[in-house]
């Protein structure tokens, strides 16, 4: 049988059998996992404002705080599941915990009547993504080869944002037969968060994808032939490039504020909000049916490449939200974003697990998830001052130049694997 020929992110092909599924069946059911848990969420997420407002009368303040404690939550704890996931030898317990904390606390919604009673429930649906993220993504990675790494992190990702679809669709219909039952609707998100959690059990952690010999390719080691990794395994230090990766995705998150704006500017363009959740599920649509393929052309062409080209387009899409001002040029700005996501996303988490020793990729990925996560969180409290002082243009504008500034940055990185070097 002739190997299938699949590239490194050097650029330099690696063999791979074409009996080697592309996605393994283990990635199939963390997929699915993924695509329930965010149904579930995304029952629950775009309702929780009026829900606050109308049901229980909280401000606008509240949501805040909600939201800002859950978040911090879920940043601190990526980075301890990290280093806890690199120090013992079985992920997937650490998995299923994580992803049932969060099934148990959600549906508790249903029957809350304050305010802070919903912010604790928040905080444990978030103490458990904290909790699984980083020893699910090194999961990804220990059933990816070095010329599959971007491919399978962007399927992951395609059914992430495939919840994000079927989530919202599944709540319109409920409150179509059911108007206004928002206890109802946050109680059955018990249903596909029961399922998420049981098809965790099937996943086979002792099973791996096919490793790759460092120098010629062949079965043998689990690393690129280009690599050769001098690791210490009881050290805790994260690889030099690394951290300078992480340096600049900071960057990167503090021009990535949260897509709430482009709604606000999109239902603004719109002359109303009646539109923006088709777009809303539309957007994800693209997101869905592009990330497997933006991760595999990581594969092929690099993945700094196509982290830079992704950033580009976010630059772009920022410039036209500043720039248009007819409805059209909104919507397609607003859709065109969601290539940005097809390109990026999986292309960082597959460059983390290339850069990483398998040892350690815990805590890398701990350390991405935070690094991210904290970005996305500062930039939305400054992109909102701008937005409220300068106006929209201002804030888009300055989002547009921090992240073409973190794709000259990235550059400056060095990204290949050199045989003999310390990474």
């Amino acid at each position: 049988m002739t190997p299938r020929v699949d590239s490194l992110p050097s650029g330099k092909p690696v063999p791979r059998t074409s009996d080697t599924p592309a996605i393994p069946r283990p990635v199939w059911f963390l997929g699915l996992t993924s695509l329930f848990t965010d149904a579930a969420t995304e029952m629950i997420y775009p309702l929780l404002p009026v829900y606050l407002s109308r049901v229980l009368g909280a401000s606008a303040v509240s949501l805040g705080i909600i939201e800002g404690v859950a978040e911090g939550v879920n940043s601190l704890l990526k980075v301890i599941s990290g280093y806890w996931s690199d120090r013992v030898q079985r992920r997937r317990p650490i998995v299923i915990a994580g992803y049932t904390v969060s099934s148990l606390a959600r549906p508790f919604i249903a029957i809350t009547t304050t305010w802070p009673q919903v912010l604790i429930i928040r905080a444990l649906d978030r103490v458990g993504k904290g909790i699984r993220g980083a020893p699910r993504d090194v999961l990804l990675a220990r059933f990816a080869t070095p010329a599959t790494r971007g491919r399978i992190f962007g399927f992951h990702r395609a059914m992430d944002h495939s919840g994000a679809i079927v989530g919202p669709l599944v709540a319109t219909i409920i409150l179509f037969f059911a108007p206004d039952r928002y206890r109802l609707l946050f109680a059955l998100t018990a249903i596909p968060g029961a399922i998420a959690v049981a098809l965790l059990f099937f996943v086979d952690e002792g099973t791996g994808a096919p490793a790759t010999s460092a120098r010629t390719g062949e079965p043998g080691t689990s690393e690129p032939r280009t690599t050769t990794y001098h690791q210490q395994p009881t050290t805790n230090r994260l690889p030099g490039r690394v951290i300078a990766l992480l340096g600049v995705l900071l960057v990167f998150g503090l021009g990535n504020s949260a897509d709430a704006f482009l709604l606000l500017r999109l239902s603004d363009a719109l002359g109303g909000a009646t539109y923006v959740p088709l777009l809303w599920a539309a957007i994800h649509v693209v997101k869905a049916s592009l990330s497997t393929w933006g991760g595999g052309l990581s594969d092929r062409f690099g993945r700094k490449q196509l982290i830079i080209a992704g950033w580009m387009i976010y630059a772009l899409v920022y410039f036209g939200f500043a720039l248009s001002t007819g409805a059209v040029a909104f919507v397609a700005w607003f859709l065109f974003y969601g290539v940005y996501f097809a390109f990026a996303e999986g292309a960082e988490k597959a460059l983390i697990a290339d850069l990483t020793p398998a040892a350690g990729r815990g805590a890398a990925f701990g350390w991405y998830n935070a690094v991210t996560g904290i970005g996305a969180l500062i930039a939305s409290v400054l992109f909102g001052e701008l937005y409220e002082r300068f106006g929209a243009p201002v804030a888009f504008m300055t989002g547009a130049a921090l992240a073409g500034a973190a794709a000259v940055l990235l550059l400056l990185i060095r990204t290949d694997t050199i045989k003999g070097s310390d990474v």
